[in-house]
């Protein structure tokens, strides 16, 4: 099966969770998100790349005239539909495919909006290529997501991140550091305007239960974290008795340069 089925696969059966999860429904990201869609986007078009259950749709919705969540898991985006109509968010609408080949006119967008998603990104570059492409002259990206460690020990941790989040999730593709996201904005045209950073507190059980991990991969994970170097357990903060931790998480704010 190719990368994107993969992905569709995986997140389909899990939309409701993910539209109840504490992790993705709220967060002060959410909050600075809907202030950049009143300031860049009031009365114009946002585009919500990779939205999952819709939280970043349902935070721009109340200032752009229109918001669309694209995805490409059918499953997340019915979830989405129902959940805007709900929420009385007409503002919205769906459409279907990936972050990497996107449908829409060059210049269509105020704002573009990525919340955890780009991990799944088969090729980031290229996502950002497109997304400076729908852009309109000027417009602003911002780019929310859990980011690879830095620092001396940065070998290390990475390894161990990398490893717990591919065999809880054999969608994920690679949490980037922020190093690497910079280059990779301004190789796409983007000029870095503003980065925020914070801690992303983790429940084990239901992080777990969110993706429907299989036994046998958390007996995998289990083990991993039974046997972690003290850097790791210190630096994502893993409690010893419910294994809960802390991932880094960062949002960057960028406008298209061309």
């Amino acid at each position: 099966m190719e990368h994107q089925g993969t992905v569709a696969r995986q997140f389909g059966s899990q939309a409701q969770a993910y539209l109840a999860s504490s992790v993705h429904a709220q967060g002060r990201d959410l909050g600075q998100l809907a202030e950049l869609a009143a300031r860049v986007a009031a009365n114009g078009a946002a585009l919500d790349l990779g939205c999952g259950a819709g939280h970043a749709s349902f935070a721009m919705a109340p200032y752009a005239a229109e918001v669309v969540a694209y995805d490409l898991s059918h499953g997340m985006l019915d979830v989405v539909t129902q959940a805007a109509a709900a929420r009385g968010l007409a503002s919205v609408r769906v459409q279907h495919g990936p972050a990497e080949r996107l449908p829409f006119a060059d210049g269509s967008f105020d704002l573009v909006a990525s919340r955890y998603s780009a991990h799944h990104w088969n090729d980031p570059a290229a996502a950002l290529r497109e997304a400076a492409r729908v852009l309109a002259p000027g417009g602003t990206l911002c780019l929310i997501d859990v980011v690879g460690p830095q620092g001396p020990h940065a070998p290390l941790l990475d390894s161990h991140l990398q490893t717990l989040e591919l065999l809880r999730d054999t969608s994920h593709v690679r949490d980037y550091s922020r190093a690497e996201w910079r280059a990779m904005l301004a190789d796409a045209g983007f000029a870095l305007q503003d980065e925020h950073d914070w801690r992303l507190d983790i429940g084990f059980s239901s992080w777990l239960a969110r993706m429907r991990t299989p036994p046998v991969l958390e007996a995998a994970i289990r083990q991993l974290l039974a046997h972690a170097p003290d850097e790791v357990l210190a630096h994502y903060q893993v409690d010893p008795a419910t294994l809960d931790f802390k991932l880094e998480s960062a949002m960057f704010v960028a406008a298209r340069t061309n």
